[in-house]
């Protein structure tokens, strides 16, 4: 269900606050986005992916965050399932900007309307992971536009992460210099 209000009352942030249920409501040039709680499915996807790419992108400088907020400025700002950052990128409310974005897909999210805000913070390159058939897709920076990112022989290649994505057998398989994963 979708719904809007013009005021959204200060009681109604506060009790979603105190429920602990606004960790990843959203703030869109003032606009308040209230998301629900994720699925099970996604979830366990977010984490798995978490638990392997992590390691690689913090052996490449980068710094893993899941949840966390993703600020233009205190009345603008995102909360992707996972983002990865430089150092200097990193501050005392979240993160001022990243290399990489990952949003998993829920059903009716507002993944691909987040293209421009990540657009306007330069972020490198956006993975939309799809947990219903294991599926990535990888969109990468070019001047100011997140274009989709050609695959070669079905395997998506992330220069930021140095990492491969491919649906192998129902699986999303992340491949490396070394090594391989199937989650």
């Amino acid at each position: 269900m979708r719904g809007a209000m013009l005021e959204v009352p200060r009681s109604v942030l506060d009790e979603r606050r105190q429920l602990g249920i606004d960790g990843r409501d959203e703030m869109w040039s003032g606009v308040v986005h209230m998301v629900p709680p994720v699925g099970g499915p996604h979830q366990g996807l977010n984490t798995r992916f978490l638990m392997v790419v992590g390691p690689l992108a913090e052996q490449r400088g980068l710094v893993p965050h899941t949840e966390t907020g993703l600020f233009r400025s205190d009345a603008d700002y995102r909360v992707p399932d996972q983002l990865y950052a430089r150092a200097e990128q990193l501050s005392e409310r979240g993160v001022e900007g990243a290399e990489v974005v990952a949003e998993v897909r829920s059903p009716r999210d507002e993944t691909y309307e987040k293209f421009d805000f990540y657009i306007a913070l330069g972020v490198r390159e956006v993975l939309v992971l799809h947990p219903g058939d294991r599926r990535a897709e990888l969109f990468r920076l070019i001047e100011d536009r997140l274009l989709p990112v050609s695959t070669s022989g079905g395997v998506a290649e992330s220069e930021v992460l140095g990492i491969g994505l491919s649906t192998v057998e129902g699986k999303l398989r992340i491949t490396w210099s070394d090594g391989s994963a199937d989650i």
